[in-house]
């Protein structure tokens, strides 16, 4: 099917898909062209939108049109005119919503998805503020009764993408009062801008009051604190005000100060030669000991991503200016940095092969000194002739080649991958479905380490076994980041495979948090049944795939400005 025209929105296109043949046109539509189409109609009062600037005119200072002076992000968000995916507010596509948006019945598992959903609802006071991790009384809880903000992201989107803004915009309020608190473990005092783990809402029967209780990783288990969260927190302020036009919220002195407090974290000077962020193990969804200590892709991944969403929420102020500044210096510096030296395929695993140790000078080959010697066995049979990925870490004689799942859709996402890599990391998938899918998406890390290496890099963590949780196990939640990525890169039928598989089973075995086995065969040994993120993934990759234009909530386009540095042929050197 040629290029549609930008003007006629997917719904038309889609009007009379009455037939296979029909609905096996969506696969051959030019998705990578969604982000040029206009936007649908909004109410008057919340049909904004703004311009993205590009890195290159941040850096020459280039002057932005403001016909609002007062609205600084309303004029950023201009960005969406041309990169618009806005779903109208009103719609629905939850349970109470029993045909699609394009005519097609809506699947079953999408009524019990929408109930189990609403069931793990946390109220504060009166008011919805988040959802729990999970509903599973059969097992003691831990901590799974507490609000993530991690978890609460995928929920999140569900209730943007539902029309129902107003709990997103309660947690985003609630986790910003507890970012204020005093932080402190064993004594030492955390930064500022530190974003809690999670939170819970304590109950007082006597008093007949609420109050909140946070966890900023002095309950964890490891006690690290939570690298991620602020970044999570970023990216759903401006889920939020895309998808509703309701600039109101960024621009409160509070949200302003929020997000000036992370970035003062991460872009904080110190000893690092690199423009990536230093990170303990645990500090991300990988949340126990498996080896991602340094820098892992998932961190930086998502560290990219923030900060351009911070480019569009920042105030056109004097501290909002001197962020932009940093903003766009770091990311000029990460772009390059991560598509240079994370970055595999083919040609660079030969190059990687064949490498000189021990070089000196700016003349070396191998700058980080990796020993060629160090390349597992696995990855000659893994890479594919056609594809590549993000590798899991890079550092002084070290690179971690495990496949992490959500790095590589972040990095799609963020359009930190260019879009030659973002083609190949889709490759990968199709060309290693058995492995990276196979029963049940999706592997959170591809391959699992056993035996001596998992007793080295896990501590023996018997949670951690091989295909087991974090160590090869494959969690449905990562559902809607692979059906983002696969829409912006024009596969959505790769996603529609996957989903597809999901469906068979996640019902009937009662939305379970992860699945063991290098197929995904099994439950997880330990994993909670009704796992609220397991069940918000599904539902925001079910309504993604049926309205394309929701990618816009959770996508951003390339700096079409900022020409790439690399290219997937290109030789690669360290």
């Amino acid at each position: 099917m040629s290029s549609i025209n930008v003007d006629v929105s997917l719904k038309e296109s889609l009007k009379d898909a009455d037939t296979l043949r029909d609905l096996a046109e969506i696969e051959e539509m030019d998705f990578s062209r969604i982000f040029d189409r206009p936007p649908r109609p909004l109410n008057m009062d919340r049909q904004r939108s703004c311009d993205e600037r590009s890195l290159s005119e941040l850096s020459a200072g280039v002057p932005i049109p403001s016909p609002r002076p007062s609205s600084r992000i309303e004029n950023n968000f201009r960005l969406f005119d041309h990169l618009n995916c806005s779903s109208s507010p009103g719609r629905r596509s939850g349970f109470n919503t029993p045909i699609s948006q394009t005519g097609v019945e809506t699947h079953p598992t999408m009524a019990e998805a929408w109930e189990a959903l609403r069931r793990s609802l946390v109220y504060f006071r009166g008011q919805p503020v988040g959802t729990i991790a999970a509903l599973d009384n059969s097992e003691e809880q831990v901590n799974y009764d507490q609000v993530f903000v991690r978890d609460f992201v995928p929920s999140a989107l569900a209730f943007l993408m539902n029309g129902e803004p107003e709990i997103v915009k309660n947690f985003i309020l609630k986790t910003l009062r507890l970012q204020s608190w005093e932080k402190k473990i064993d004594r030492f005092q955390l930064g500022e801008g530190v974003m809690p783990a999670s939170f819970k809402v304590l109950h007082d029967p006597v008093r007949n009051n609420e109050t909140l209780m946070a966890d900023f990783g002095e309950s964890a288990i490891g006690r690290v604190a939570p690298v991620d969260s602020g970044f999570w927190w970023i990216f759903l302020l401006r889920a939020y005000t895309k998808s509703t036009g309701d600039t109101s919220l960024a621009e409160k002195p509070e949200c302003q100060k929020g997000m000036r407090l992370i970035l003062s974290l991460c872009l904080s000077e110190g000893f690092d030669t690199f423009p990536t962020l230093l990170c303990a193990d645990g500090c991300c969804m990988v949340d126990r000991r498996m080896g991602v200590y340094g820098y892992p892709i998932e961190i930086q991944a998502l560290f990219f991503m923030a900060l351009r969403c911070a480019l569009l929420l920042l105030k056109q102020d004097e501290e909002g200016n001197e962020f932009v500044q940093r903003i766009t210096k770091r990311l000029h510096a990460l772009s390059f940095h991560m598509r240079s030296y994370y970055w595999i395929d083919l040609k660079h695993l030969n190059d990687i092969y064949r490498y000189k140790t021990e070089e000196y000078s700016h003349t070396a080959v191998n700058k980080f000194n990796v020993i060629p010697d160090s390349l597992p066995e696995w990855i000659f049979d893994f890479m594919p002739v056609r594809g590549g990925y993000f590798i899991g870490n890079v550092s002084p004689a070290r690179m971690d080649f495990r496949w992490f799942c959500l790095g590589n859709c972040i990095a799609i996402l963020s359009s930190l991958a260019t879009p030659e890599q973002s083609t190949a990391i889709m490759d990968l998938i199709e060309s290693r479905w058995e492995e990276l899918v196979g029963e049940m998406p999706l592997k959170v890390i591809y391959p699992a380490i056993e035996s001596h290496e998992w007793q080295i890099v896990t501590g023996c963590d018997p949670k951690n076994t091989r295909w087991s949780y974090h160590n090869g196990g494959s969690w449905p939640v990562l559902l809607w980041l692979l059906t983002a990525a696969c829409i912006k890169t024009g596969r959505p039928q790769i996603a529609r495979r996957a989903i597809e598989l999901a469906e068979t089973r996640l019902i009937k075995d009662n939305w379970p948090e992860y699945y063991d086995g290098k197929l995904g065969r099994f439950v997880g040994k330990q994993a909670r049944k009704c796992q609220t993120w397991s069940v918000a993934g599904y539902l925001v990759a079910k309504m993604m795939l049926e309205d394309p234009s929701h990618l816009g909530t959770v996508a951003l386009e390339e700096d079409k400005q900022t020409k790439p540095l690399i290219r997937r042929s290109n030789s690669w050197t360290f």
